[in-house]
């Protein structure tokens, strides 16, 4: 089991992969740096190896796919992910493995937006969609998360071994980050130096495919995490507007005697059993949800108890870049 991880998920970063790979070891020379190559074509691989990483490969495209299996693969009592572009400060290592290690906290965000991102980062829509997501997550599930799609984090052994990778691309952060939200983990925001992309590096994220997934995600698991307030909120929204077409035929009845608009009065009726439906939707998953939550801490008393003889082992000796 390795004291500290850091893993470094690539795609085309021969640009300053060696940087990345040289700076974390330098920062944190007791930690085992690990590149996990995503089917580079430009060499990306060879220099992370040649920098004295140990590089292993994930052939599904996409940064979810590549968590999935960088989690499943290293034990560790510290786990570090970082950026391969050089963006993100790796002399903040120190101070967020000694929160994990220390503090037990499960996971540390790197939070860009309290410091430099707006002012370093060029990318005008990537400052508004940042914004956006955080906002939609504090509104939705109350916490003070101040850097959702940030890349740098640290995390706990029980955290990494009990979180379930769904998302396959770049919604990995929104969900590893409402995982823990749900899961009453422990979180802390640590505020960090970024720096935008070198010159001649080219970002994989693309703004606007990329951020309605994300929003999208951020709603899947809404539905998932909070089905009764989910839920509950289309009922609201139904009966309003079923109450709100219907008050003014009641009124209309009232005066005349009538019904003028029976197609009108056959929708509300319809909105009003929907937002039924929906209510008792919400109730039946929240309990299921809750059944759910239980379980889990089941899990980490499980977590717990193979994390021990782990870090009771003496760690395996692996050579810088050994493995192909």
């Amino acid at each position: 089991m390795d004291k500290i991880a850091v893993l470094i998920p690539c795609y085309n970063e021969a640009l300053t992969v060696q940087k990345v790979v040289s700076d974390w070891k330098k920062a944190l020379p007791e930690a085992t740096v690990y590149v996990y190559d995503n089917n580079s074509t430009d060499g990306t691989a060879e220099l992370a190896r040649e920098a004295g990483a140990v590089v292993r490969h994930e052939y599904r495209q996409g940064k979810g796919n590549v968590v999935r299996r960088m989690f499943q693969e290293i034990d560790a009592e510290v786990y570090i992910m970082t950026d391969g572009d050089d963006t993100y400060p790796a002399e903040a290592g120190p101070a967020m493995a000694e929160a994990v290690r220390e503090r037990k906290v499960d996971m540390v965000i790197g939070d860009r937006l309290s410091s430099t991102y707006a002012a370093e980062n060029k990318r005008p829509f990537h400052n508004f969609g940042n914004t956006l997501v955080r906002s939609a997550i504090r509104r939705m599930f109350h916490e003070n998360i101040r850097d959702v799609m940030t890349g740098l984090r640290a995390f706990s052994y029980r955290f990494v071994k009990s979180f379930p990778v769904v998302s396959q691309g770049f919604e990995i952060e929104t969900e590893m980050t409402i995982h823990a939200i749900d899961k009453r983990m422990l979180l802390e925001n640590q505020v960090i130096e970024y720096r935008d992309r070198p010159a001649g590096s080219v970002s994989k994220l693309n703004t606007v495919p990329d951020g309605i997934r994300v929003l999208r995600t951020i709603l899947a698991l809404h539905s998932n995490y909070r089905p009764l307030q989910f839920y509950g909120t289309i009922a609201a929204v139904l009966i309003l507007l079923a109450m709100g077409f219907f008050i003014p035929i009641l009124l209309d009845y009232a005066r005349t005697g009538l019904v003028d608009r029976i197609p009108t009065l056959i929708v509300c009726g319809f909105s009003v059993l929907a937002a039924i439906v929906a209510f008792f939707s919400g109730l039946i998953l929240s309990s299921l949800k809750q059944k759910e939550k239980r379980e889990f801490e089941f899990r980490l008393q499980q977590i717990a108890r193979w994390e021990k003889p782990l870090r009771e082992s003496p760690a395996p000796a692996v050579r810088d870049g050994s493995e192909i």
